[in-house]
């Protein structure tokens, strides 16, 4: 698995459920053994890496948006401001 094949799974689950929560992103990568696609944040959690988002970001520029303080990737609604982050 690489980066690309993990962010084409990431938005057909957005699809299929409405959103995906980052730690179910990490989960899936750990219970398939691609650690490989992860990082350790300044917290000491398990995140995804770099190249997995800029693929995700480069898949989805305009229509997703990431929701941080409950840490998950939705599609963006009209309520929306511009830009990647949303509030919820």
């Amino acid at each position: 698995m690489d980066a690309n094949s993990i962010a084409k799974w990431m938005l057909s689950e957005i699809e299929a459920n409405g959103c995906i929560y980052q730690d179910d992103v990490v989960d899936y990568l750990v219970k398939t053994k691609n650690e490989m696609l992860l990082r350790e944040n300044s917290d000491g959690n398990q995140v995804l890496n770099r190249n997995v988002l800029e693929a995700f970001k480069k898949l989805t520029p305009n229509n997703v948006v990431w929701v941080k303080p409950d840490m998950y990737w939705r599609f963006r609604v009209a309520e929306d401001e511009p830009g990647r982050e949303a509030r919820g």
